[in-house]
C-alpha cells in the first residue's frame, strides 16, 4: 500500500491567521473528504503532516490541536476515509527544529513508520515550504492552489524543485495521485 501525506491548512480546510485555534474555527475545504476518502478506497495510506506554530505562540494548545484532528478523523471516516497518523510540529518559525518544513523531518518520521519509499510517497501542499519539505525528503511534489498555492504559483516557483504538479484542489490532486502512484 503506498503512502499519501497531506499538509493540512489549506489542503484539506480553511487557512486562517494565525492559524486555526479553536474547533468552531476548523472549516472543511470544499471535496476535501471525498478526496481522502476516494485515495483510502484505492488502497493509500493517509497521513497528515502539518506544521502548527500557534501552540508555540500561545494562541492554542497541543490538546486543543488534537482535538481538532479527532474530529476530523472522525469526519474523513464518515465520509469513507482513514487518516491513519497526524505529525504535528508545534515549533515556532524563530525557533525551529528538523521537523518544522520547510525541513523534511516530519516527512521521513512519516516514511519510516509506514516503511513506504519516498520516491512513491506524494506530498500534498499549498504553500512553498511543503515543496521544500517534500523536495528535501526525495517526495513527489503537488501543489494545490487552494489556500496560499495561487499566490505562491504567482510569486513563481523555484526550479530547483521542480517537477511540481499543480492541481487546482485536492479533489484534483487525488485524481492525479490515482493515474500516477498506484
Amino acid at each position: 500500500m503506498n503512502l499519501v501525506l497531506l499538509d493540512r491548512d489549506g489542503v484539506i480546510n480553511e487557512d486562517l491567521h494565525p492559524g486555526v485555534t479553536r474547533p468552531e474555527e476548523f472549516r472543511l475545504l470544499p471535496g476535501a473528504l471525498e478526496a481522502i476518502a476516494t485515495l483510502t478506497q484505492a488502497g493509500f495510506r493517509i497521513a497528515v503532516v502539518t506544521n502548527q506554530s500557534a501552540i508555540a505562540k500561545g494562541l492554542t494548545t497541543a490538546a486543543t490541536v488534537d482535538a481538532i484532528h479527532r474530529r476530523l478523523a472522525v469526519e474523513a471516516e464518515a465520509a469513507g476515509g482513514l487518516i491513519q497518523r497526524f505529525y504535528v510540529c508545534p515549533d515556532h518559525p524563530e525557533r525551529p527544529t528538523p521537523r518544522r518544513k520547510p525541513a523534511p523531518g516530519m516527512l521521513l518520521e512519516a516514511l519510516a513508520e509506514f516503511g513506504a519509499e519516498a520516491a512513491r510517497t506524494p506530498f500534498v501542499g499549498d504553500d512553498l515550504r511543503d515543496l521544500q519539505a517534500a523536495y528535501a525528503a526525495g517526495c513527489p511534489r503537488i501543489l494545490v492552489k487552494t489556500g496560499k498555492g495561487a499566490r505562491v504559483l504567482a510569486e513563481g516557483l523555484p526550479e530547483a524543485l521542480s517537477p511540481v504538479m499543480v492541481a487546482a484542489d485536492l479533489r484534483a490532486a487525488a485524481r492525479h495521485i490515482l493515474e500516477h502512484y498506484r
